[in-house]
């Protein structure tokens, strides 16, 4: 199978499995307009939330132990084609990759299954998220625009963290500027539930690192970057050979919660090894092709199943409405 994946091909595969939910287009738009309140208005044809990015394509390898874990399609074969996005999280296109808005970081992938079939994986550089819920995370994100012109003391972000143990830790966790998009861990902010060919049921979150472990800059080498120095830093590697990242599942234990995307489990929780990704091109049309591609947290696959964590379904809404928005190059 080819490891790349033709530009027509990337664009008709995009709103498989996206369905519209009734139950969350209201939340979900509030999301977005809340996102929107913090970038100081809408950046048309743009993500409001990881608007600066860069599409790779190259190949997916199961691990043999991943079998035991899921049944799923991507896992029975032994290549597949993937779509990788990289990101910094501001919802501002030109944000300089050394500005502390430009954290956490995101990774996003697309297992192509068949033509206008696709499964995805979302993760970002922080392990965990500041909300259980997406009404609470409109709060957070109000909090955070309020601030910035807010001369009120305590701030209303301060207050709210105040009020947020989780979303206190989320914010302090430390985000050091990477020397490369691909020296730097992520980590899908949801639990699944993965199914084998036996019916065995286990929940877990996807970690995803690098082969050759995590490098990160100081912060007086990370002031003297350009600014655009990880989108640069990434073409050159791929050019040089393929950026190779593990993929890996972390096994709840019974008992663990698997709905709360804000509670960490223990470090002691088994990994299984799900496979390995090799990026070895840049996509072409990247530009408009970031336009148009919408990734989806629902897995919508035999195996891996969402479980009942809260945010999912929201995101999936708020997603597929961001992308529509995306496309059409809407400005307000």
């Amino acid at each position: 199978m080819s490891t790349a994946t033709t530009t027509s091909s990337l664009s008709q595969q995009t709103l498989h499995h996206a369905k519209d939910d009734p139950r969350y287009t209201s939340i979900a738009k509030r999301v977005i307009d809340a996102f929107d309140e913090e970038n100081g208005g809408v950046h048309a044809g743009f993500r409001p939330a990881h608007a600066k990015g860069i599409l790779l394509t190259g190949a997916f390898t199961p691990s043999g132990e991943a079998l035991q874990l899921t049944r799923a399609p991507h896992i029975q074969r032994s290549v597949i084609s993937v779509t990788a996005r990289f990101s910094d999280f501001a919802g501002i296109p030109a944000i300089h990759d050394n500005d502390p808005g430009a954290s956490p970081r995101g990774f996003a992938l697309r297992f192509h299954l068949a033509e206008h079939t696709h499964t995805d994986i979302i993760a970002h550089t922080i392990d965990g998220f500041p909300a259980r819920t997406a009404e609470e995370f409109v709060e957070f994100l109000h909090a955070v625009a309020a601030s910035k012109t807010s001369s009120a003391k305590p701030s209303p972000i301060e207050a709210f963290l105040a009020a947020h143990p989780a979303a206190l830790a989320f914010v302090q966790t430390p985000q050091p500027a990477p020397l490369s998009f691909a020296r730097d861990a992520y980590f899908a902010v949801n639990a699944y539930k993965f199914t084998n060919s036996n019916g065995a049921v286990r929940y877990g979150r996807y970690r995803i690192r690098p082969e050759g472990g995590t490098a990160f800059l100081d912060s007086a080498a990370a002031a003297k970057q350009p600014e655009d120095y990880l989108f640069d830093e990434i073409r050159q590697r791929i050019s040089q050979g393929p950026a190779k990242m593990l993929i890996s599942v972390q096994i709840a234990a019974e008992g663990d919660t698997t709905d709360d995307s804000t509670v960490h489990w223990p470090q002691d929780r088994p990994e299984i090894a799900f496979g390995t990704v090799e990026l070895n091109a840049v996509a072409p049309n990247n530009a408009a092709e970031q336009q148009h591609i919408i990734f989806d947290p629902i897995p919508r696959v035999d195996g891996i199943e969402p479980s009942n964590d809260p945010l999912l379904a929201v995101r999936a809404e708020t997603y597929l409405l961001s992308g529509r928005r995306r496309r059409a190059g809407a400005t307000s």
